[in-house]
């Protein structure tokens, strides 16, 4: 583990220690009692162990509980990019050439919102279409009644589709499912050349973004220990597909504008803001390592391109706690975010390429595990001291950023997302936009 400095010179290689550890602890409102080091005995919850524990971090059970109303659930521990998804997809792919062969499904009408209570002929079309796809068991029936039955069945299609589940169809929920079957068929093969192409030995632990899903798994022995959230690349700037390693953590970072952010943002919001920079604690650095003021920037022009920024560590960063590193031509890297509140967005597509990971610091630990100093005690200490420190993981993990928009899973649950990049090669998949 190195610890950096926070002016402009290299990090420099500290060990960590106890000492350190406890006033980073203390940093936080909390220190070990006397009287629990001495004996052993029950520790009192300290603000890191009120941080461990809370509450607020994404569920696992959520995650993989998802209730089904015909076959099994919609969530699985089984990695996107497991051997046998290549199996799964092909079983997914002859199901659908059969839903196609039989006529495919009934388009459902779109013109005002359907959820629990409604009584619509409408619901008998929806009835037909969820029966065909499988979220409806044919035993509920055909009625004008959208009842629970109906409910719990497009809950479990929207969770299939990367939607809110709230049993609501609204204008996504429509778009999605009056997608034809001919045009998911498609898209199911499509994925299958992409997941074909990752059916290989990938690492005994691996992180893999899926980026159409906004969506990270940390895989182990080919199961998946963690997911979460994610806030990828607009449209406008694309998260790139590369695989790489993982090969330190940056915690307390600083954030380096890119040239890109410096001309598409910075500018403008100086134009319109002079203090921008000083309300942010972004530094203006020239060629020779020395700061420039602000004021001698002629913010009309693209003369700022050829400065570096760089934005203090805190809690306004815009990499948040942290930073993620890996090698790529891109400069993306992962990261925390102090603008939690987006991950809550259904359309999570917001950043300038880079993504941004809903508990990162759940994803952190589990990098670190097999470094020394990197347990997630040790990770909180250091983030509540403040300090800018990098570390090294003892082993590099491997990450492959992808696009995967279908796929099918070990419990015969075929899961679509959308297109929003428009890879697949069908207007009618980028159902969002």
């Amino acid at each position: 583990m190195k610890k950096s400095d926070t002016s402009s010179n290299p990090s420099r290689s500290v060990q960590l220690s106890r000492r350190g550890l406890l006033k980073g602890a203390g940093a936080l409102g909390g220190a070990l009692t006397a009287s629990a080091m001495t004996s052993g005995s029950a520790l009192a919850e300290t603000a890191i162990d009120r941080i461990l524990n809370f509450s607020n971090r994404d569920r696992w059970n959520k995650q993989f509980d998802a209730a089904s109303t015909n076959r099994g659930s919609v969530a699985s521990r089984t990695p996107i990019f497991a051997p046998q998804t290549v199996d799964y997809i092909q079983q997914a792919i002859a199901e659908y050439q059969g839903i196609v062969g039989g006529g495919g499904w009934p388009r459902v009408p779109s013109d005002k919102k359907l959820r629990l209570g409604v009584s619509s002929p409408t619901v008998q079309v929806l009835r037909r279409r969820l029966m065909i796809s499988g979220d409806l068991s044919a035993s509920a029936g055909i009625s004008n009644q959208f009842d629970t039955y109906v409910d719990a069945a497009v809950k479990r299609f929207q969770e299939r589709h990367g939607l809110p589940a709230d049993g609501v169809l609204g204008k996504y929920s429509f778009a999605a499912m009056n997608v034809p079957a001919n045009v998911r068929l498609g898209q199911l093969e499509t994925n299958l050349v992409r997941l074909r192409s990752m059916s290989g030995f990938l690492g005994d632990r691996y992180v893999m973004v899926n980026i159409p899903a906004a969506q990270i798994e940390a895989v182990k022995n080919g199961r998946v220990e963690q997911r979460h959230t994610a806030i990828v690349g607009r449209i406008s700037r694309q998260t790139p597909i590369l695989n790489s390693k993982i090969y330190e953590l940056n915690l307390n970072p600083y954030w380096t504008a890119p040239k890109s952010i410096v001309r598409k943002d910075i500018i403008p919001l100086m134009q319109k803001n002079p203090n921008y920079l000083a309300e942010n604690k972004i530094l203006v650095f020239g060629p020779n390592n020395e700061e420039i003021p602000p004021t001698q920037i002629d913010w009309n022009t693209e003369e700022a391109v050829k400065y570096r920024f760089r934005q203090e560590p805190g809690r306004i960063n815009a990499m948040g706690s942290a930073k993620i590193n890996f090698p790529n031509p891109h400069a993306v890297y992962l990261h925390d975010t102090p603008q939690k509140g987006l991950f809550n967005k259904f359309l999570r597509f917001d950043s300038s390429g880079c993504v941004r990971v809903k508990n990162v610091r759940d994803l952190l630990a589990w990098l670190a595990k097999e470094t020394p100093g990197g347990d997630r005690r040790s990770i909180e200490s250091i983030i509540a001291s403040g300090e800018r420190t990098d570390l090294r993981l003892a082993e590099p993990v491997p990450i492959y950023m992808t696009y995967v928009s279908a796929w099918s899973t070990d419990n015969g649950v075929v899961q679509f997302r959308d297109d929003i990049y428009q890879r697949d090669g069908v207007d009618e998949l980028a159902w969002s936009q």
